[in-house]
């Protein structure tokens, strides 16, 4: 599987497209997958339940494989996040 970063995404948006036809595309951000983009043919077999070759890795995401912690872990990583770019007050 294919993986762009957000801005690679924006400025090549045509070239993510064509991917997208013959791969799944994994969307990062700050290094982390933000989103996935699929053929309409990948989407209609992931719906279906069937697994392709180029959609395992995808199926595998979603189904929770990787860092672990779901939810919980995004919410503790993003509460991080904003503790790091919080502005602190001048002394």
């Amino acid at each position: 599987m294919k993986t762009m970063t957000s801005v690679e995404a924006q400025n090549h948006f045509g070239m993510l497209l064509d991917t997208a036809q013959r791969e799944p595309v994994t969307i990062t951000r700050r290094g982390r997958p933000v989103a996935y983009l699929l053929s309409p043919q990948e989407f209609a077999a992931i719906s279906k339940g069937t697994e392709t070759d180029s959609t395992q890795d995808l199926l595998a995401a979603f189904r929770g494989s990787g860092k672990g912690g779901g939810t919980s872990r995004l919410v503790a990583e993003r509460e991080e996040e904003r503790l790091r770019a919080k502005p602190r007050g001048r002394c």
